[in-house]
């Protein structure tokens, strides 16, 4: 998504098994990362050293990571096991047959042990060509401003004036959530025969449109 500058370049392969050393993943999930993943490469290192920002509420370092993929989805346990596996926020290029798509997760620092990190979302960009142009590092005064320019821009929902990160997050996963309960409820929609329960589920399909409608507004 952003043209990292040179000096943060790090360029150093990330073995599967120190992941799966953290992670602890099930045969499952294994089996996963043997289908879907090649070379995992730790691309950039954004720290004071590299980008001359200084850290703040406990982001010291933000991780690129590059995927080589083998198909041209990847599982989202895959990123979620990465990601609760390394202890700094992490950013990721997943590349494919000359695409590459982007994502981010809102990870903070736990507030009942700062040792651990809780991720709140997970977003991930369509695909798009290696080649397209890309906007340099968003301007911040710390690292903890530059991470949240970053995740920002994965998030696709647009934020209201004044919103923090966090509460954008918040509305973006409730928006997540009747999205998925609209999903549902037209599945049972298009089942029913009975002419009395059609108008009350359309009722309730009208009442969380509506819903959707204001979570959407920026």
């Amino acid at each position: 998504m952003f043209a990292y500058p040179k000096q943060a370049e790090f360029n150093r392969p990330v073995p599967k098994t120190k992941i799966y050393a953290h992670a602890r993943p099930l045969k499952r999930l294994k089996e996963l990362f043997v289908a879907q993943v090649g070379e995992i490469l730790w691309k950039y290192k954004l720290a004071p050293e590299t980008v001359n920002l200084p850290p703040r509420k406990g982001i010291n370092e933000i991780q690129v990571f590059e995927i080589a993929l083998r198909t041209p989805q990847l599982d989202p346990a895959i990123l979620q096991a990465i990601d609760r596996a390394i202890p700094f926020p992490l950013v990721f290029q997943l590349t494919h047959e000359g695409q590459v798509s982007f994502a981010a997760s809102y990870k903070r620092p736990s507030e009942a042990d700062a040792s651990k990190w809780v991720i709140e979302a997970s977003f991930q960009t369509y695909p798009q060509p290696l080649e397209a142009e890309r906007p340099p590092l968003p301007v911040a005064l710390d690292l903890a401003g530059l991470y949240e320019q970053i995740v920002r821009r994965h998030i696709p929902l647009a934020p209201r004036p004044g919103e923090s990160l966090g509460e954008q997050v918040a509305r973006y996963n409730a928006m997540a959530a009747k999205q998925r309960a609209r999903r549902q409820l037209e599945t049972r929609l298009a089942q029913e025969k009975q002419f009395n329960r059609k108008v009350e589920l359309n009722a309730q399909l009208r009442t969380l449109n509506a819903e959707l409608a204001l979570l959407q507004q920026s």
